[in-house]
């Protein structure tokens, strides 16, 4: 991959999350932010995130024996090799700060609990859809680690949600561009990321659709919380 296409490639990976990003904003609702409890599930996935990147500073061999390169043996690299960061110091900072914030989203929308399976599903469903239609695993060593495709795919069902959640135009095709931004970066770059953001928004649509009735998107504005980001940033301001 030459420069250009390399700084193409970034600029449409960035677009995508920004798209996904005000998605999830537009469905929690900007307004409200302030209102909500802290996102402990998100704060505590951005530490074990971080934890990984500590781990590898401390250990040379923490890349090989973590990764999920296809050919070593270990059932556990499919789960550790996503909080191994390969994308060097730029690429590892946009990861945590991306996952925090992600997840913060998604966690006041779906409820901690679901959040961290959507997470988990983001790294396991990809795989398992594509062993389903015959692809064989990816043996390019950039694809072996990373926490950006949980992520993506994350942020991705935030969109699925909205688009059956807001009916208001605006709604609808802001978060129909998150499946057709995608698809264009899959099929013009075969960029992964887009890929797996039309996953999400598929699953994100299934989840909201079959589970409207017990999911509480609104708990924080209904039932106060005791903190509160607004209480925590006003803690903050005084110090």
């Amino acid at each position: 991959m030459g420069a250009m296409e390399a700084l193409v490639f970034n600029l449409t990976t960035a677009a995508l999350l920004v798209v996904m990003f005000k998605a999830g904003v537009a469905l929690v609702g900007p307004d409200t932010v302030q209102q909500r409890r802290i996102p402990w599930f998100a704060v505590g996935l951005t530490v074990v995130a971080i934890a990984g990147v500590v781990l590898q500073l401390c250990w040379g061999g923490a890349m090989d024996a973590l990764d999920s390169d296809p050919s070593k043996a270990g059932w556990w690299r499919v789960l550790t090799s996503v909080f191994m960061q390969n994308g060097g110091v730029f690429g590892t900072a946009y990861n945590l700060a991306t996952i925090a914030v992600i997840a913060a989203l998604a966690e006041w929308f779906w409820g901690g609990w679901l959040m961290l399976a959507l997470f988990l599903a983001g790294d396991l469903l990809p795989q398992t859809i594509g062993s389903l239609f015959g692809e064989t695993a990816s043996t390019d060593p950039r694809n072996f680690a990373g926490s950006s495709g949980s992520t993506y795919f994350l942020a991705a069902t935030l969109a699925g949600a909205l688009l059956l959640r807001n009916r208001g135009r605006g709604s609808v095709l802001l978060a129909l561009a998150v499946p057709a931004l995608g698809l264009a970066m899959w099929f013009a770059q075969e960029n992964g990321h887009g890929l797996v953001s039309v996953y999400g928004f598929v699953l994100g649509l299934i989840v909201w659709a079959l589970g409207r009735r017990v999911i509480r998107p609104d708990r924080d504005l209904t039932q106060a919380p005791r903190t509160t980001v607004g209480t925590l940033t006003a803690v903050v301001r005084k110090r």
